[in-house]
């Protein structure tokens, strides 16, 4: 398989704050984002929890916020691909993410990948309907503009197939 993910310098920087993290609160920390990856907008966590875990993890709040920032595309590229478990444990050694972190990764994809995929594929594909119903009004000569308008859209899109 093709990589998902390019060994950039940001990422090295980010694999080298996340190899330092405790195992255990990596974990949690995985599952956690995991949870709201789904939720196009909102972030994994507050600003409150933010400090808390900056903290907790022994990190300043830029290798906090890099350490976040990865995981998550990490786990979205992860979900994009809708990769197999052999295959993110590859990629995540091919740059150079400690096995630690490495099983980590692959225990929260084991529990909520398929999931997440399902749920984030909903979001992408399911259209949202328009319930409002919308009046318009022309003139004569602006209906007879708006349907030779029409009519020419029309003929590209016969054109196209």
């Amino acid at each position: 398989m093709a990589s998902i993910v390019k060994d950039t310098q940001s990422i090295r920087e980010a694999v080298t704050y996340i190899n330092a993290v405790d195992s255990s609160k990596f974990s949690r920390l995985l599952s956690r984002i995991l949870q709201k990856l789904h939720l196009k907008g909102e972030r994994s966590f507050s600003e409150d929890e933010e400090q808390k875990l900056q903290t907790a993890l022994a990190l300043e709040k830029q290798a906090l916020h890099l350490v976040l920032e990865t995981t998550s595309f990490l786990l979205e590229q992860a979900v994009y691909h809708n990769v197999k478990l052999p295959s993110l444990k590859q990629q995540l050694e091919n740059i150079h993410v400690s096995p630690d972190k490495a099983e980590a990764f692959c225990q929260a994809w084991a529990s909520a990948g398929p999931d997440m995929v399902e749920k984030i594929r909903q979001r992408i594909f399911a259209p949202k309907k328009c319930q409002q119903n919308i009046f318009v009004e022309f003139s004569h000569q602006e209906l007879l503009e708006f349907y030779n308008k029409l009519e020419m859209i029309q003929a590209q899109l016969d054109s196209l197939t």
